[in-house]
């Protein structure tokens, strides 16, 4: 007892935020009727669901399974967990940590047979070994759930997987010859697994991305890449063109994941339509970037706004900031929302 007393009495702060005290590294389950496992012997892509049978909507995707294993990293205020897990890409053969939250509706049994929209967080830099969006000090989660009492956002279900295979360069989220398959890792395999553990929505409808600096640059190139999987993005203080050195000698690869070729084509094509939210501090660079990108390439299918933080510099806080003063809503309006049963 007298250890006790002394360990709170002259370091208790740091005594609770020990794992023992937070529940961190417990093993979490999403939903309360996780889907089934898959039978011996198969590799279960197709494995039925344990869950209440979909509402008459039929976009609900039920979990497909298989079921990952998930370990907590940070629990908020409202008791809802970010979770952690690991990752091998079926597609890109990329293993990697992925993070993941749900809000405090995923759980409801009002809400039992209905999907609910995902957004896939991205990270700037590196985006390894972490994924700053798993971090409760940037406020992501906690704005989404005041955004939902607000009834100025949508609850989402926040997925934040690693951007890059290593620190020693940046791959722009993107298959270059001879590198990870990181394009392939976002666009295929980081929903698949989405789609595997939580109930979501087939069609692009329930789908976005938002992401910071690098990962608003992948984001916004995978939407227009992939307009028929995914339909928003908010892309914060991004960059507009690839720039990793590793595309050098292979200029068509990199043509084919250039943001400006990607929008003309989908002008061209007269679709579909896609929707592009910029963000940008008032005390940072790179608006005049935007500001041309807007002025080529939004028309026709390519919606496209740019929201200025005042005072905002380039840091994850105030692109949360901005987030909460508009771009949550923005993204809310062009996504589809989950149906409490009975509605």
């Amino acid at each position: 007892m007298v250890a006790l007393a002394l360990l709170l009495g002259g370091g208790g702060f740091a005594a609770w935020k020990l794992d023992w005290f937070s529940g961190n590294g417990e093993a979490v389950t999403f939903g309360k009727n996780p889907p089934a496992s898959p039978a011996p012997g198969t590799s279960g892509a197709g494995a039925p669901s344990a869950e209440a049978k979909p509402s008459g909507d039929p976009d609900v995707l039920m979990p497909t399974g298989p079921k990952s294993d998930f370990k907590q990293t940070a629990k908020l205020d409202d008791g809802t967990i970010i979770a952690k897990t690991r990752l091998t890409g079926a597609k890109s053969g990329f293993e990697g940590d992925v993070w993941v939250w749900a809000p405090k509706q995923y759980d409801d049994p009002k809400y039992a047979k209905s999907g609910f929209p995902v957004l896939i967080a991205l990270p700037g830099g590196n985006g390894f070994p972490n994924n700053y969006w798993a971090d409760t000090s940037l406020g992501l989660q906690k704005a989404i759930t005041e955004g939902v009492k607000a009834g100025t956002s949508l609850p989402y279900i926040v997925i934040m997987p690693v951007l890059n295979p290593d620190a020693k360069y940046y791959y722009d989220g993107s298959d270059i010859p001879g590198q990870a398959k990181m394009g392939t890792w976002i666009a295929e395999d980081v929903p698949a697994f989405a789609k595997a553990n939580f109930r979501t929505y087939k069609s692009r409808d329930g789908w976005a991305f938002m992401g910071s600096s690098s990962g608003a640059f992948v984001g916004m190139k995978t939407v227009l890449q992939h307009p028929d999987k995914f339909k928003a993005v908010i892309a914060s203080g991004g960059e507009i063109v690839p720039d990793s050195p590793l595309w050098k000698g292979h200029q068509a690869e990199m043509d084919a994941n250039n943001p400006e070729k990607l929008a003309q084509k989908l002008i061209d094509t007269k679709g579909p339509e896609v929707y592009i939210n910029f963000q940008v501090g008032t005390k940072e660079s790179g608006k005049d970037r935007m500001v041309k990108f807007q002025q080529q390439y939004g028309k026709g299918p390519v919606k496209m706004t740019i929201r200025d933080i005042q005072n905002g510099e380039h840091n994850g806080w105030h692109y949360v900031r901005g987030m909460k003063e508009g771009s949550l809503e923005w993204v809310s309006k062009v996504l589809k929302a989950p149906k409490p049963e009975g509605s």
